[in-house]
């Protein structure tokens, strides 16, 4: 992977003074192999890789034809426009020990843009080199920040200059696949940074498998090799952080392999090595910030108020018992890497659930949209919260244990669905709940994101009753109120 590409905020201050130095001269180039070169349309023709328009369709909307030729016949190559993968007009030709691809692809709007060409894309896109056409954006837009979020936020969402959080999916058994692949997935990545969000990636062995089954060290490889070539493809290097599996103790989970559960000791040694001799560092935080050390790496959510696993401790509450015993082994696991010498394999953050429950037996004589800010502690669950104000159980668990204190916390699912009952947030939303959410975790500087579950589900009607795109029944207010939120403070 290219210095440019891997680690752009590593870079000292004097390299990028001459960096830009010489962007105004016209290109830039590294005296290595597998170099980055930035050109402009009138550079020098000796460097590789080269460009060249097939036609002179310039305006925006017009198909324009480019050939990219290099000294080097690289393999699993792609190009890419502005954030948008080109198509690729048949194989490579070579001549006179010179290779070259065409692509096509659609004019963006505007007075310039960027087209790069990638590399050695099945382990993870290495860029090559890039062309300046024009005069490109001005990098991303930035905004107030904001805690507010959606998974799967549609591309034209008007997010009213502000910078929030944006939540994708990925499968590790789907990486080539449409849309849960790693091209559709960065496509979706730079749309989003580029209006100025902060990207999570939930990243799933497979469809209705969470993490590889305990003890499959096949799969186990399978699941980390996808981690590395996220972490290694310079597509993905502005992800925020990549969320290591999700809903671990419920048999849900793992509805793929039935009768198949992830104990809390396997989830610890998928994580971070739990149980592994200090060498082997074959895990999901070494494996990705040995290629990516920016990227944070984030424990995957527990679904609350479900019995299909316990922990040893919190009795009446097996979500909570199961989340201590994993943080418990989460931190074990990062003190004895650490006693031997190896530093930083500790997670970066936790993912969790905090769903409203406003139809809550304890919410009797409560207006249901204060359900957010009040207290539903059960006497049959030993005191744990019944409704948003889980998060505040999750929360003592994480800062219980030296290694986690003080991380910080993504509510990367949030809503009004009453699972027990049924009953999605399109019919028991109560106007104002979102915003007293908010207002509640603007008062909490540990958690950083609330993050509303979801936005829309392009393939089907499945998740509609959730969606704020498409706003059936009472998530017309749901809807309404997220936009007020993005307002000026």
């Amino acid at each position: 992977m290219t210095p440019l590409g891997r680690s752009r905020r590593q870079l000292a201050p004097f390299y990028w003074i001459v960096l830009a130095g010489l962007l105004l001269v016209g290109y830039w180039t590294l005296p290595i192999a597998g170099r980055v070169v930035i050109m402009k349309e009138d550079a020098p023709s000796d460097l590789w890789p080269r460009y060249r328009f097939v036609d002179e369709a310039r305006a925006a909307g017009d198909v324009a034809t480019v050939t990219v030729s290099d000294a080097e016949p690289w393999s699993y190559v792609t190009l890419w426009v502005q954030g948008a993968q080109a198509i690729q007009q048949g194989d490579a030709s070579a001549r006179a020990g010179i290779w070259a691809w065409t692509w096509t692809y659609v004019v963006p709007p505007g007075e310039g843009y960027t087209i790069v060409f990638y590399r050695d894309c099945h382990t993870g896109c290495v860029e090559r080199g890039r062309w300046v056409v024009g005069i490109p954006p001005d990098g991303q837009t930035r905004g107030a920040p904001t805690k507010l979020g959606l998974v799967m936020p549609r591309p034209d969402r008007d997010w009213h200059g502000r910078s929030g959080w944006a939540v994708e999916v990925t499968y590790a058994r789907r990486a080539e696949d449409i849309f849960w692949g790693i091209d559709d997935l960065a496509e979706r990545v730079s749309g989003h940074r580029a209006m100025g969000l902060q990207v999570l990636v939930r990243v799933d062995y497979e469809q209705q498998q969470t993490l590889p089954r305990p003890g499959d060290y096949v799969e186990l490889t399978e699941y980390l090799g996808y981690l590395r070539r996220l972490a290694r493809d310079d597509r993905l290097q502005d992800v925020y952080g990549y969320i290591i599996g999700s809903d671990v103790n419920t048999a849900d989970a793992m509805a793929a392999t039935p009768g198949v559960l992830i104990s809390p000791e396997w989830y610890a040694r998928v994580f971070n090595g739990y149980g592994e001799e200090m060498a082997n560092a074959a895990n999901a935080v070494q494996v990705i910030r040995s290629e990516n050390p920016a990227v944070r790496v984030i424990v995957g959510p527990l679904r609350p108020w479900v019995a299909d696993q316990g922990g040893s401790g919190h009795a009446g509450a097996p979500w909570l018992g199961y989340m201590d015993d994993m943080v418990r082994l989460l931190d074990e696991s990062a003190k004895s890497k650490s006693r031997a010498g190896v530093p930083m394999v500790g997670p970066d953050g936790f993912d969790v659930q905090a769903p409203g429950q406003p139809d809550a037996p304890e919410m009797a004589g409560t207006l249901r949209s204060d359900e957010p800010t009040t207290d539903l502690e059960r006497e049959a669950w030993g005191g744990a919260q019944a409704g948003f104000r889980i998060y505040e159980d999750w929360m003592a668990i994480i800062n219980a244990y030296p290694t986690t204190r003080g991380l910080p916390i993504y509510i990367v699912s949030t809503n009004t669905f009453d699972r027990q009952a049924g009953i999605p947030p399109a019919q028991n939303y109560p106007a104002g709940w979102l915003t007293a959410a908010l207002g509640a975790i603007n008062q909490e500087p540990q958690v950083a994101a609330l993050v509303w579950f979801l936005d829309q589900f392009p393939h089907s009607d499945e998740w509609d009753w959730f969606s704020l795109t498409e706003q059936p029944g009472l998530l017309v207010y749901a809807a309404r109120e997220f936009d007020a939120l993005l307002g000026p403070d």
